[in-house]
């Protein structure tokens, strides 16, 4: 819901009456009456996300300048013109991440080191996926490669389940040594082997009427293969030194960054058991095809870890942000994190620039070699996608903005397997 007001007074009004996450101000700084109410007014409000809108030359004035830095997300200089989409941009990422600061504490993922962040088609999909996922008890499956947050998606499923009350067990297959991973899993009596002084529940028990996530399943030995296949099919598991079956009730969660399918291929990973895991699938996508998504995350992040420093810090540069924006994160969201962590670390400024963040040096680095035409095909598809997004996928419009016909767009689209919906957006902040 939009509001606007013309007076303190009534701008507190609708504070007190309503929650806002962002808010745009225009004001006449000129005014040597009204700066100190402004100051005081938006150092009362900081829990909002603050746009400035200002004349240019106002800028030269230190201390606006001072103000601008401390108080506010972003500002903007009259008059807009061709800044509004740019403008709407920003407040879409504002938005997204001073929402996200302040979801309560049911909100899928709140207390996740990778939080549930992001805006682009890609994760809005996710975020459906979950939520019709969580309504039954069938078996999952997260695929993903390294880094993009499968736990986090585990945890997101079994936080909206039914099965919330009760534990959310991780076991990482790939982590346990063979020798280890099947009592940790099945449990064992006393005297089951030598050092066994007492009975222990296995991971699969201590979950019980829970969710139980098995990471990096693909990483699991084909004999506890087995085991598994037989738990998923009757419910029942037996601890070593007892041949008693066991029901337990719980739902499997598994995830993996390796192709399964060609793992069944290989003779690497029991078809049967694939296909019993994979009932519900969801892919996760990489950071690099999350768009601006990638900027959020940053943001977020250094606003997350904002606390840990001497509040010098008030943000990234504009060269950072290109960075961030460009770079191909291979490491995807856990790279993103220690790259804000250590740029937060080392910066000797107010603004945290691509070098402290380390991205200067590895643009491009894990990029391939393209020859020439591939390398303007990626441009024609980055050029068609961002028109689009930036066209709210109107065709006729990106058409034109594009200078070529509908027909040749439609042809060109259909070549890059881009339906004019489904486009990720790349934009970063860019101020009048």
């Amino acid at each position: 819901m939009l509001h606007q007001e013309t007076s303190f007074e009534q701008a507190e009004k609708a504070l007190l009456e309503k929650s806002f996450y962002v808010g745009i101000a225009h004001f006449d700084w000129s005014d040597p009456l009204l700066r100190s109410q402004l100051i005081s007014f938006f150092q009362q409000h900081n829990q909002i996300a603050w746009i400035a809108i200002i004349q240019p030359e106002q800028l030269r004035d230190i201390e606006l300048r001072r103000v601008l830095f401390e108080n506010f997300y972003d500002y903007f200089s009259l008059p807009i013109g061709d800044n509004i989409d740019n403008l709407a941009t920003v407040l879409g990422h504002a938005y997204g991440i001073f929402h996200l600061q302040n979801l309560d504490s049911e909100s899928v993922g709140v207390d996740d080191e990778f939080q549930m962040v992001g805006t682009s088609r890609q994760m809005m999909e996710i975020f459906d996926q979950i939520r019709k996922v969580a309504k039954t008890d069938a078996p999952v499956l997260i695929t993903g490669e390294s880094g993009t947050g499968k736990e986090l998606i585990a945890r997101a499923v079994h936080q909206r389940s039914k099965r919330s009350p009760y534990p959310f067990v991780a076991v990482n297959c790939g982590s346990l040594p063979d020798s280890l991973i099947h009592s940790e899993l099945f449990g064992y009596e006393k005297g089951a082997f030598t050092g066994a002084a007492q009975r222990r529940l296995g991971r699969i028990e201590a979950a019980a009427q829970g969710s139980l996530f098995l990471d990096e399943i693909g990483d699991l030995d084909l004999n506890l293969q087995a085991h598994m296949l037989r738990f998923l099919q009757e419910g029942t598991i037996e601890r070593l030194g007892n041949n008693t079956p066991m029901y337990i009730d719980v739902r499997v969660i598994a995830a993996t960054n390796i192709d399964l399918e060609k793992a069944v291929e290989q003779g690497r990973f029991r078809e049967d058991l694939f296909y019993r895991l994979s009932v519900l699938n969801i892919e996760l996508p990489p950071l690099r095809e999350r768009g601006e998504d990638k900027e959020l995350l940053a943001r977020f992040f250094f606003k997350k870890f904002a606390s840990d420093h001497n509040g010098q810090l008030r943000g990234f540069t504009d060269d950072a942000i290109e960075a961030i924006n460009n770079y191909s994160w291979p490491g995807n969201v856990r790279e993103l994190i220690n790259r804000v962590r250590r740029g937060m670390i080392m910066s000797d400024n107010r603004l945290i620039t691509a070098q402290d963040l380390k991205l200067a040096d590895d643009m491009g680095s894990h990029e391939p070699l393209r020859t020439l035409d591939e390398a303007r095909s990626v441009a024609e598809k980055q050029a068609i996608s961002q028109t689009l997004n930036r066209y709210d996928h109107n065709v006729s419009r990106a058409a034109k903005a594009l200078g070529v016909s509908r027909v040749t767009l439609y042809r060109m689209m259909e070549k890059h397997h881009l339906d004019g919906r489904n486009q990720p957006s790349s934009y970063g902040t860019h101020h009048g």
